[in-house]
């Protein structure tokens, strides 16, 4: 549990999970009592760590294991339509006596066409929900910074679409990004369930230098406490030790083989950073985020003309700066680059394998090494093609 103050997006998460537990202290015959829950629930936002959470408190209270298989129903929009989904929540279940409905890619319901029916559907459903069953909307197409004030004006349409549709008739969860004084007390709050304390310096360092990614950050904590296991005491040294110089170091590696156009060591160490990752499907995220970041870095150190580690920690402001290992090199990595249209570039390509792996291909770690094999590769003097093109002629094998 969080202490002190929390953000948006935690106390929300918190709220969500607060909610579920009441409506499951009050069941009776297996179903919540009425009123208990809302008829259904959107988890908007595109925070992992904090989806996972909301998705944790409902699978304690109406979802136990032995009976996962009968309980729980998980509908995608790129291979359903919303009308299957209302269609399993008004079909009371033989198996079990409540049933929960996880509909996931909501972006569907906003492409192209009205989409007047379907939402006509969700609001009758809405009139009239199933109390045997709970309906759970993914709505992950879009960020919630956690300074609203700092949200991207698209984002900002997105979410205030998904209000005007859904809003109304369901309960919406907005799951904010988590600041760095939340994931701060986060990470303080974890070491003390586990009889340890973390110190200042070590805390600082772990969310600084994983950018205040939550996702990261808890499966960075699980390997430092396994680490520590039987100690009282965290250390900078212990951080540095099992996070920056496993991570960051094979990443810069991996950013120093692109910025020389060197594909074949970049796909070996690409590789090499998969293998010796545990973090299962979401080290494909972690890793496309991490290189993201290394790529904006360039940028800003390419932009300010920075040329020695002295001056960097003035280009780059806190939250955004490497650890002090990493400072040259990033310089001369940057500095490989002719011009920020080449760093633009390489921002587009690692957006477009972000698009690709949050839905949900069939291969990330061939999405991952399509992306590196385009990042390695020069770009042709004068050529202007877009990155779209780019990165289907690697498909196609012309790159």
């Amino acid at each position: 549990m969080m202490q002190g103050r929390q953000g948006i997006g935690f106390a929300a998460a918190e709220r969500f999970a607060r909610e579920m537990e009441a409506a499951q202290a009050g069941m009776q015959g297996g179903v919540p009592a009425p009123g208990a829950l809302r008829a259904g629930y959107v988890l908007a936002g595109d925070d992992v760590f904090l989806q996972q959470r909301c998705r944790r408190a409902v699978l304690n209270a109406f979802v136990p294991l032995e009976m996962r298989d009968f309980c729980l129903t998980e509908v995608d929009l790129t291979e359903q339509t919303i009308f299957t989904a209302l269609d399993l929540l008004r079909t009371p279940s033989l198996m079990v006596p409540f049933q929960v409905v996880v509909v996931r890619n909501l972006r569907q319901l906003y492409t192209r066409g009205a989409k007047k029916e379907e939402f006509a559907e969700l609001e009758r459903y809405a009139r009239s929900p199933n109390p045997q069953a709970l309906l759970i909307l993914v709505a992950d197409h879009f960020t919630i910074p956690g300074d609203p004030r700092r949200m991207d004006m698209e984002d900002k349409n997105k979410f205030e679409r998904l209000r005007e549709t859904l809003g109304d008739h369901y309960s919406l969860v907005e799951l904010a990004r988590v600041e760095e004084a939340d994931a701060m007390r986060w990470v303080n709050a974890t070491a003390q369930e586990q009889q340890t304390r973390m110190e200042p310096d070590a805390v600082r360092e772990l969310v600084d230098s994983l950018g205040n990614d939550m996702m990261l950050i808890a499966t960075e904590m699980e390997k430092l406490l396994l680490f520590t296991s039987g100690r009282v005491r965290i250390t900078l040294g212990d951080v540095e030790t099992m996070v920056l110089s496993a991570r960051q170091r094979s990443l810069y590696e991996l950013t120093d083989a692109i910025s020389a156009h060197d594909r074949a060591r970049a796909i070996g160490l690409l590789h090499g950073l998969l293998n010796s990752s545990d973090a299962g499907e979401d080290a494909a995220i972690g890793h496309l985020y991490m290189l993201a970041r290394t790529y904006r870095q360039m940028m800003v150190i390419l932009d300010k003309n920075v040329r020695d580690s002295r001056a960097i920690w003035q280009a780059l402001w806190q939250g955004f700066r490497m650890p002090p290992f990493a400072a040259d090199d990033l310089i001369r990595q940057a500095r490989r680059f002719r011009s920020r249209r080449e760093l633009a570039r390489g921002l587009r390509l690692i957006a477009q394998a972000d698009l690709e792996l949050r839905s949900s291909p069939p291969d990330k770690r061939l999405v991952l090494e399509r992306l590196v094999y385009a990042l390695a590769t020069e770009p042709r003097t004068g050529a202007r093609l877009s990155d779209q093109l780019a990165f289907s002629s690697l498909e196609t094998g012309n790159l």
